[in-house]
């Protein structure tokens, strides 16, 4: 307690904490309402309200659209409220649009065309993925990518690597056909497949060799929760010659920016089913608190880079969060027009309200357990 107390009394709180997750949340919420707001617009929709957080306005504006730009007090997300919504969640309000005029009309949401309603919702997490590949790609390009040659410098005594015939001096080149070009390549790919028998190919004395090993799965406790992977107990090369600075054209830094992002997207449906099969713990689950704590360990130690690729990693999070066919989520309308498409008509308006209130009460308990989840971790580290 006395750890908190310093920090509001220090203001730390504020400049340490609430800035950079502040930073790195409108980022990524704005990213992803501007993928809904520009569909919409060229698919001709009137866009009534861009929010940025919930609740009352702090502050905003009126564009030459007829569009509120508006900052509200809770900033726990945002949302892009369409001529025809009911609400924020996109709820179709089917008497407002009976009172339009036939030109109104024409211009609401729930008018448009099953297709352009499906681009309009599915644009917020596109435009998710976009940015996490932007700033991937953008890092690696201006500041090239730190790489740690993946040499075996030592083996851990009774490790997996040494019951495999691993030594030191090995210089490992691919491990199950992948290729290998840094010591992180290496331990991204052990890491995330524990248990399970891989087959590493190393350089020795001239010569190629391909061992077994079976990486054990150990935990590793990290400001996200404790996770579970994989190590086969390797140290490596502390040699500087053996860090090099690796520097990427403009098409093989976007190609990185995909692979990065679909590593996240990877080892994100890698967790989930883990969870629904009981083979993961559901601490790594992190609300807002959490994401604050890190916000502030990576603005401190990583800087502006750091946190821009942490808004990467969050940004893509929060798409694959919002393709869940769960209504109020974007994958929830995107289920609804699914039945439409192949129904040939859309799902009762008194379905789509109870679907609503599910979903709503669904996503509270969700947000419930998380912030639970973040106040035990957090109490556990003072």
């Amino acid at each position: 307690m006395e750890f908190a107390a310093s920090l509001w009394n220090s203001g730390h709180f504020l400049l340490g904490y609430l800035l950079p997750f502040l930073f790195v949340l409108t980022l990524v919420v704005f990213v992803h309402e501007l993928g809904h707001f520009l569909v919409g617009r060229w698919c001709g929709v009137d866009v009534k309200t861009f929010s940025i957080g919930f609740g009352r306005e702090i502050f905003g504006f009126d564009d030459r659209h007829g569009t509120r730009w508006r900052f509200a007090l809770i900033p726990l997300g945002g949302y892009v409220k369409f001529s025809g919504d009911a609400d924020a969640a996109s709820a179709p309000d089917d008497a407002a649009v009976e009172r339009m005029s036939a030109q109104e009309r024409a211009r609401s949401f729930p008018e448009q065309s099953l297709g352009e309603r499906a681009a309009i919702v599915a644009a917020g997490p596109v435009a998710n993925f976009l940015l996490a590949i932007l700033i991937f790609a953008g890092s690696v390009f201006f500041f090239g990518k730190q790489v740690l040659v993946p040499r075996v410098d030592a083996i851990v005594a009774g490790s997996a690597a040494e019951r495999a015939g691993l030594k030191a001096g090995d210089l490992v080149i691919a491990v199950d056909g992948e290729p290998v070009l840094s010591f992180a390549d290496m331990q991204r790919i052990v890491s995330t497949r524990p248990e399970e028998r891989l087959e590493v190919s190393v350089e020795r004395d001239g010569g190629t060799l391909i061992l077994p090993v079976t990486p054990a799965l150990t935990e590793m406790k990290t400001a996200f929760g404790t996770q579970r992977i994989g190590v086969i107990g390797i140290k490596a090369s502390p040699r500087p010659e053996d860090w090099k600075l690796q520097r990427f054209g403009p098409a093989e830094s976007v190609r990185a920016g995909f692979t990065e992002t679909w590593f996240v997207v990877t080892r994100t449906y890698d967790y989930v089913a883990k969870l629904l099969t009981g083979r993961e713990s559901t601490d790594q689950l992190s609300g807002p608190i959490r994401i604050a704590q890190v916000s502030g360990v990576v603005a401190s130690s990583g800087g502006l880079i750091g946190l821009l690729n942490l808004a990467a990693i969050l940004s893509v999070s929060i798409g694959l969060m919002n393709l869940v066919p769960i209504p109020m989520l974007d994958g929830g309308h995107l289920l609804f027009y699914l039945y439409e498409g192949v129904r040939g008509r859309p799902l009762s308006p008194r379905a789509q309200e109870i679907g609503f209130r599910l979903g709503l009460a669904l996503v509270l308990m969700l947000m419930l357990f998380v912030t639970w989840n973040d106040i035990v971790h957090v109490r556990a580290m003072l």
